[in-house]
């Protein structure tokens, strides 16, 4: 039995877009069923939805109606809440009550987090941190922004409190965002999620498990096409 075939796979996103933690698990149930035939190491690359957002954040219904025209209908959200289940995850508030309303957040700490879990600690403490940001803004509604949830979030997937304020402070890595967001943007990636696997073959949007599974399988053939 041949050995599986690693891909490494680069996702762009950000920690407030629904269809990017959909589009994760959505994948993992992918790489589920392709077990021993291919393995995949994930990065998590910078995108900010809303770059311009100020400290104290918008809510939702305000930003819709500015930036789109209309709220989304109750029926866009509730199909959009059965993807997500149906994909593995509860996009529910699952805080106490009251609920608190839905607020959209500056998000650039947040990715500069990331970006040090992974030089620091390699992509599964980064994606450990992903998913616990994920969760802190869709099940808690935690302001993503605020320093102290950053450091909070930070130290429960095992980060040094020192280190994580250090990387929220650093003017380097705050530049390092901005260069792979302007990356991005050269690349003509305008939306998220995007993955980009072994960094030449893009897979836009988030995509049913069966599209995931035919794409890598396409992608690993043509690398072992290539290095036979």
């Amino acid at each position: 039995m041949s050995a599986p075939v690693r891909l490494s796979i680069d996702i762009w996103s950000d920690v407030m877009c629904p269809w990017c933690v959909i589009g994760w698990h959505q994948l993992q149930q992918a790489l589920a069923q392709l077990a021993g035939e291919i393995e995949a190491e994930v990065r998590w690359r910078p995108f900010e939805l809303n770059p311009a957002m100020p400290p104290e954040g918008e809510d939702m219904a305000s930003h819709m109606r500015r930036k789109y025209g209309q709220e989304p209908s109750p029926a866009a959200m509730a199909r959009m809440r059965e993807i997500a289940a149906r994909a593995g995850y509860d996009m529910r508030y699952l805080g106490e009550a009251p609920e608190p309303e839905r607020r959209l957040w500056n998000t650039r700490a947040a990715h500069q987090l990331l970006h040090h879990a992974l030089d620091a600690h390699g992509p599964a403490v980064q994606t450990r941190l992903k998913l616990a940001l994920f969760d802190a803004y869709f099940q808690r509604r935690r302001d993503v922004s605020n320093r102290a949830v950053l450091l909070a979030i930070a130290e429960s997937v095992g980060l040094g409190r020192e280190e994580a304020e250090a990387a929220l402070d650093s003017a380097a890595l705050a530049a390092r965002i901005e260069a792979e967001e302007a990356e991005a943007l050269d690349m003509g990636i305008t939306s998220v999620p995007l993955m980009l696997i072994e960094r030449r073959f893009m897979i836009p949007g988030a995509q049913e498990p069966e599209v995931y599974v035919a794409s890598l399988r396409k992608v690993a053939a043509r690398l072992v096409g290539a290095a036979g």
